[in-house]
């Protein structure tokens, strides 16, 4: 590889960070790919493959540098290994660019199509296999980077984040079409028209969603919640001499929140420094805080179960009611690997002596809603909530609203909390409902049905968010039918791929055939 092509990957990779947070110049985006697609101009699948996989890395880096943060800060692994978990994980991720370069080289190379038709199916192909291959780490997909842009982002509702992704690179293709056409005066005309067109029909759907959804939100029933954001330090936050401290914090938010008339008061993920379900004393605190009034308090607290004569630990959200009484939990379903739980453990028994603090907790095993008297509403615990498809189900058995539960203080002060947000804003307009997001070091946010965020904190502050939100259940071709569009696409990928290999048979099958 020479000095001018890793130039042009390193530029991609650069044009690729800088377009998600906390950079947030999503219009680098619909350019970044041109670099890459540049170098990698006349070489073999297999040099896609290496080159295409050097730029995922690089870009990956950049993106998800924080690992580093998480692992050695709160996970007291060594600075050189926490170095090694990012660069093996970055690694893994930039298997999915060498793929779709590899691929769609290989198609090219055996049939007449171009790569407006192949790479943007087989880049959504590989974001579709990357979201649930091994657990799965839908981390920032392309789509991810226009969350501000919402005349754009409003047909999630029938594509998912996918469809964004796959505008973004087709506008990348054809950009760089134009570009290489334009000195032989070979313009693609088609492609540009496709493009304007596909592009323009985003703009004038989303246009008309905004207008639809404002006007249904504002006629719909609404109500008051309120975000408390601790801000309780990880390094003390399960000391035995804190908890009554972090209690009165959360006490003293949620105070204010019921001045301000909060129907709910919703707590971040582990904000009880205990088990909730058997602290009789500190259950009491708490429950006196919404006695007497008309609020409802959602907590986030780890909890056990007893299952076959073995303890069960699991992350869990407990609804209170004004009666004292606990009136539902969730428990997280979609674990964190290597952060809550140890893939294989029995077979990877040293890796809990190479991190402390990671969990030993178990999934839960329903997806069950919380209900107020006035709505039902479905609870995602931090990471759940980039996986769209979970976020759905929830929807489609009847929440009207969303809430996000989180402890982002793992990510300190890097970008991965403004990562976190910018995913969160499309499962709202995926699904049409308004989402209350608690975070105990933020970001805490509300944010509407139009993926639109309507109020936030900052990062590392006691705050409190008060709002209001619509009770909706407007329906949507995703809450529906889910990744339609991701499937779709990847059976297209499939058959480009078996045409390519098939092609040269095809002959001398029909006149076997005759």
């Amino acid at each position: 590889m020479n000095k001018n092509n890793l130039f042009l990957l390193v530029f991609t990779s650069v044009l690729l960070v800088i377009s998600f947070p906390k950079c947030d110049q999503p219009l680098f985006a619909w350019i970044s790919l041109i670099p890459l697609l540049y170098a990698l101009e006349g070489k073999s699948a297999y040099q896609n493959f290496s080159w295409g996989w050097v730029c995922g890395f690089l870009f990956h880096i950049g993106l998800i540098y924080w690992i580093v943060v998480v692992t050695t800060t709160y996970g007291n692994m060594i600075y050189p290994l926490g170095i090694l978990v990012m660069f093996l994980l970055a690694g893994y991720l930039g298997l999915f660019f060498g793929l779709t370069f590899a691929l769609s080289r290989f198609i090219e190379q055996k049939t007449t199509f171009n790569s407006t038709l192949t790479i943007p199916f087989i880049w959504v192909t590989m974001e579709y296999i990357k979201s649930f291959l091994f657990s799965g780490f839908p981390w920032e997909s392309l789509g991810y980077s226009q969350y501000r842009l919402l005349p754009l982002i409003q047909c999630a509702d029938l594509t998912g984040v996918y469809g964004i992704s796959f505008l973004i690179v087709y506008v990348n293709v054809t950009l760089y079409l134009l570009l290489r056409g334009i000195p032989s005066k070979k313009i693609p005309y088609k492609e540009i028209t496709f493009g304007v067109l596909i592009i323009s029909a985003a703009l004038l759907y989303g246009r008309w969603r905004l207008i639809d959804i404002k006007n249904i939100t504002e006629s719909s029933f609404s109500m008051r919640v309120g975000l408390i954001q601790g801000n309780i330090d990880q390094a003390i936050k399960w000391d035995l001499d804190f908890r009554k401290e972090a209690i009165e914090i959360h006490q003293q938010l949620s105070l204010k929140a019921l001045k301000d008339k909060s129907r709910l008061i919703i707590w971040p993920e582990a904000s009880t420094p205990f088990y909730f379900q058997s602290e009789v004393d500190y259950q009491t605190l708490i429950f006196d805080i919404i006695k007497g009034t008309d609020a409802y308090l959602l907590l986030g607290t780890p909890s056990y179960q007893s299952v076959n004569g073995r303890v069960r630990h699991a992350n869990s959200a407990f609804l209170l009611s004004p009666a004292k009484k606990i009136l539902g939990k969730y428990d997280k379903m979609h674990l964190v690997p290597y952060g809550e739980y140890v893939p294989l453990e029995r077979f990877f028994p040293f890796i809990h002596k190479m991190v402390e603090g990671i969990g030993n907790f178990y999934p839960g095993d329903e997806l069950s809603l919380l209900s107020l008297p006035e709505a039902s509403f479905g609870v995602l615990i931090c990471y759940e909530i980039i996986f769209p498809d979970l976020t759905r189900r929830f929807v489609k058995k009847g929440a009207q609203f969303l809430v996000n539960i989180t402890n982002d203080a793992w990510f300190g002060k890097t970008s991965a909390p403004y990562q976190h947000l910018s995913m969160i804003t499309f499962r709202a307009v995926e699904n049409r409902r308004f989402i209350a997001r608690a975070a105990n070091t933020g970001i805490s946010a509300l944010i509407d049905a139009t993926g639109e965020i309507k109020s936030s904190s900052t990062l590392f502050t006691k705050a409190l968010i008060t709002g209001t939100i619509a009770l909706v259940s407007i329906p949507t071709l995703y809450s529906n039918y889910g990744d339609i569009f991701a499937i779709v696409s990847t059976v297209i990928s499939a058959l480009l791929l078996f045409y390519s290999i098939t092609r040269k048979f095809i002959p001398k099958l029909r006149r076997y055939v005759v």
